[in-house]
C-alpha cells in the first residue's frame, strides 16, 4: 500500500485514543476495513467536525502507518441525517454497521459488502422498513456463500412441505427431518422473496408476524456464522 492513498467508505465505529484523538474504523470500497487515527478529532475546533461519526459516508485521504493509518483529510458525502435524528433508525443503522464490521477483514477489499451497506443506509434514510436489517443479514450470508437452502429440505433434499428451519442444517426442513424452529408458510415465502429478487417490494412492506419470524431467523443464522452474539440486536429488541 502506498504512503498516501484515497478511498471512499462508511464510518463503522470510533474509540477514544488519548486526550484528543480517536481510532476510526471504516469499511472502504477498495481497501477493506481500515483502522486509522483521526488526530485532534475530539477537540471543539477539530477540522474533522462530525464527519467521522458513524454512519457517515466519507471520502478519505489517509497515510499508511506501520500499525494504524492516519486520516489526513476527509469529506462527508452523506451524513444520513434522517438516520442520526431518529433513535429507531439509528438503532437499525448500528445493527447494519456491526454486521459489516464483523464480516469485512482489514486490508482485504470487499466492495460488495461496502455497496450493500451503503445501499441499506440509503434505504434506511429514505423510508421506514421493518425488514431492512434482517434482509441485510440474509443478503450478507448469501454473499458469503452460506445462504439458506429454501427450495428443498436442507437435510434430505426432498421437495415436500418445508415446515421448520434449522441453522445447523443451513435451511428449511421437511416434516420428516424437522428440527430447530417452526417455519410458517408466510415466513418461508418472505425469505424466498428476499433472496430471490423481490427485495424492493419486501422493504416497502409493514411489520407482520412472518417478518418477525424472518428477523429472528436472520439473527440466529448470522450469529451462528460469526460464532458470536450481535450486541446491536439486544439494542433493537428494546425499541
Amino acid at each position: 500500500m502506498p504512503g498516501i492513498y484515497r478511498d471512499v467508505g462508511i464510518v463503522l465505529r470510533t474509540i477514544k485514543l488519548g486526550e484528543a484523538d480517536r481510532i476510526v474504523t471504516v469499511v472502504t470500497e477498495r481497501h477493506g476495513k481500515v483502522r486509522a487515527v483521526a488526530k485532534g478529532v475530539r477537540r471543539t475546533r477539530s477540522r474533522f467536525g462530525s464527519r467521522l461519526d458513524p454512519p457517515t459516508h466519507v471520502s478519505l485521504q489517509l497515510w499508511a502507518g506501520r500499525e494504524l493509518d492516519v486520516v489526513t483529510s476527509v469529506e462527508a458525502l452523506d451524513h444520513f441525517k434522517a438516520v442520526r435524528t431518529d433513535l429507531d433508525r439509528l438503532s437499525r443503522a448500528t445493527a447494519l454497521l456491526e454486521a459489516a464490521d464483523h464480516l469485512v477483514q482489514e486490508g482485504e477489499d470487499d466492495p460488495a459488502i461496502y455497496r450493500m451497506l451503503l445501499g441499506a443506509l440509503r434505504v434506511l434514510a429514505a423510508q421506514e422498513s421493518p425488514l431492512l436489517v434482517p434482509a441485510f443479514y440474509w443478503k450478507l450470508l448469501a454473499q458469503q456463500g452460506v445462504g439458506p437452502v429454501l427450495d428443498v429440505c436442507a437435510a434430505c433434499g426432498e421437495d415436500g412441505d418445508l415446515v421448520a428451519f434449522d441453522v445447523g442444517h443451513g435451511g428449511a426442513l421437511c416434516r420428516s427431518c424437522r428440527s430447530g424452529v417452526r417455519l410458517g408458510a408466510d415466513a418461508l415465502a418472505l425469505l424466498r422473496r428476499i433472496l430471490g429478487g423481490d427485495l424492493v417490494g419486501v422493504l416497502a412492506e409493514p411489520a407482520t408476524s412472518a417478518g418477525y419470524e424472518v428477523e429472528a431467523l436472520a439473527t440466529s443464522a448470522l450469529e451462528a456464522h460469526l460464532e458470536r452474539r450481535l450486541r446491536s440486536v439486544r439494542l433493537l429488541e428494546h425499541h
